[in-house]
């Protein structure tokens, strides 16, 4: 009886005419069913939150050393400009790996220009044999059309043409290799030399991508340190 005065209580007098008064004790009984109810409505909602929450925290992820060079770019937190001066006159050649979006690799291009350095921009990509196309006299057959003659035109060493004509006050001339990831470790082994045999010349290759700008030594990214080592 309490359930169905409950179900009638608060609707409209014009939908029931002739049902009668509720009595004060049927009333209170509805209202301590709603106030039950609603106890345990609330209770059950607590619960399926702290679930939720316990579940949330068993799937949560997290990654330990993140600073704010993860955010805004380790380059532009941390000052390493000057340790990236020694270490290009120290080792001569380097490995560097720079972030993907690109662009943070000119701050350290523009630092050694600005030493007096002249730059010769190369992509790995079709470059062949490093050692002959730098430092030796070497074929270059142009693409042909059709029916025409397969030619081939030579052209003086990359390396040696352009020291040869950097003005007198010159510091160096730096030979930038982009995507030298796809070179073999022989290649890499020379460009690493190269240096060496060329005293004038500093070497950087990029040899792949990285959250921030870091570097090391072409010769231990080629492994020549621990030849030597040995």
């Amino acid at each position: 009886m309490a359930a169905t005065a409950c179900l009638n209580y608060g609707a409209p007098a014009s939908l029931n005419p002739q049902q009668k008064q509720q009595s004060p004790s049927a009333r209170n009984n509805c209202l301590i069913d709603a106030t039950i109810m609603g106890k345990r409505n609330m209770m059950m909602m607590g619960l399926r939150g702290r679930y939720n929450k316990a579940n949330k925290r068993a799937g949560m992820v997290r990654c330990s050393g993140i600073g704010i060079g993860d955010f805004i770019g380790g380059d532009l937190v941390k000052p390493d400009l000057g340790r990236w001066l020694s270490d290009v006159e120290e080792h001569k050649a380097l490995a560097i790996y720079t972030p993907h979006e690109g662009g943070y690799e000119g701050r350290y291009l523009n630092r050694l220009r600005y030493q007096g350095y002249y730059f010769l921009d190369l992509t790995a990509r079709g470059l062949g044999d490093p050692e002959t196309t730098l430092t030796k006299v070497h074929p270059v057959c142009p693409a042909h059309v059709g029916k025409q003659p397969i030619a081939r035109w030579y052209f003086p060493p990359e390396v040696d043409y352009r020291l040869a004509a950097l003005p007198p006050d010159a510091k160096g001339l730096v030979v930038w290799i982009i995507e030298a990831k796809v070179l073999s470790k022989s290649e890499l082994q020379f460009l690493a030399l190269l240096p060496t045999l060329r005293p004038k010349v500093r070497v950087i290759a990029e040899c792949g991508n990285w959250r921030k700008v870091v570097w090391k030594p072409l010769k231990e990214i080629a492994g020549l340190t621990a030849n030597e080592e040995a």
